[in-house]
């Protein structure tokens, strides 16, 4: 969920074979590989992808941190090593940097969000519906961002707390329906409504009517 909100296009496996495979049909350009696999161990998915990808950038995710290891991962062709437990923005970091080295297309070059009227733009903060300007704080910003990020999409009130409030936020889900609230005040008010609400689901960014 946290690579797809970086606007990656994400391929899982959930064992070797699977992996290699994937590798093939996708030719992704990097790959996370966990070293501990129900068939095989991530140094033999990594072996064996090496042998028609030899330049695809990859990162190991494991258990262990003996430098045993970490000489092993990086010399069956890993970039990098990051040993569990992890902080998932150093993992997206990481991934970043490898990206930016490989020389591979960063995600929306464009800065500009666009959903129907409404604009954000991610590196000035700028925000405006219908040409009009709309003044957001800074937590308002990251939850409109991250609902023009997935448009037409329910997101649930878990996955808004772990995307705009952090992975290790302790507070109540109403933090969201206050923030929601917020936003409709600026975004909605006065104009054909964007922001719903899916009852029991979660909260849904759609082009006006």
């Amino acid at each position: 969920m946290a690579m797809r909100y970086e606007g990656w296009e994400v391929t899982t496996a959930d064992t070797g074979i699977h992996a290699v495979r994937a590798a093939k049909e996708v030719h992704p350009d990097v790959i996370v590989l966990d070293m501990m696999l129900p068939d095989f161990d991530g140094l033999e998915v990594m072996r064996r992808i090496r042998m028609d990808q030899t330049t695809v950038p990859v990162i190991f995710l494991t258990a262990k941190d003996a430098v045993g290891d970490r000489i092993a991962g990086l010399t069956a062709g890993g970039d990098d090593y990051v040993t569990k437990p992890f902080s998932l923005e150093e993992l997206i970091a990481r991934l970043r940097a490898l990206l930016r080295r490989a020389g591979a297309t960063e995600p929306r070059s464009d800065s500009t969000l666009t959903v129907g009227d409404l604009t954000l733009d991610e590196d000035s903060h700028e925000v405006t519906r219908g040409g009009e300007e709309v003044q957001l704080t800074a937590t308002e910003f990251e939850l409109l961002r991250y609902l023009m990020r997935n448009p037409k999409r329910v997101l649930s009130k878990a996955q808004i707390l772990d995307r705009v409030w952090n992975y290790d936020f302790g507070g109540q889900a109403n933090v969201v329906e206050l923030y929601i609230s917020y936003l409709r005040k600026k975004i909605d008010k006065g104009r054909s409504p964007m922001i719903h609400t899916m009852r029991g689901a979660g909260y849904v960014l759609r082009p006006a009517r």
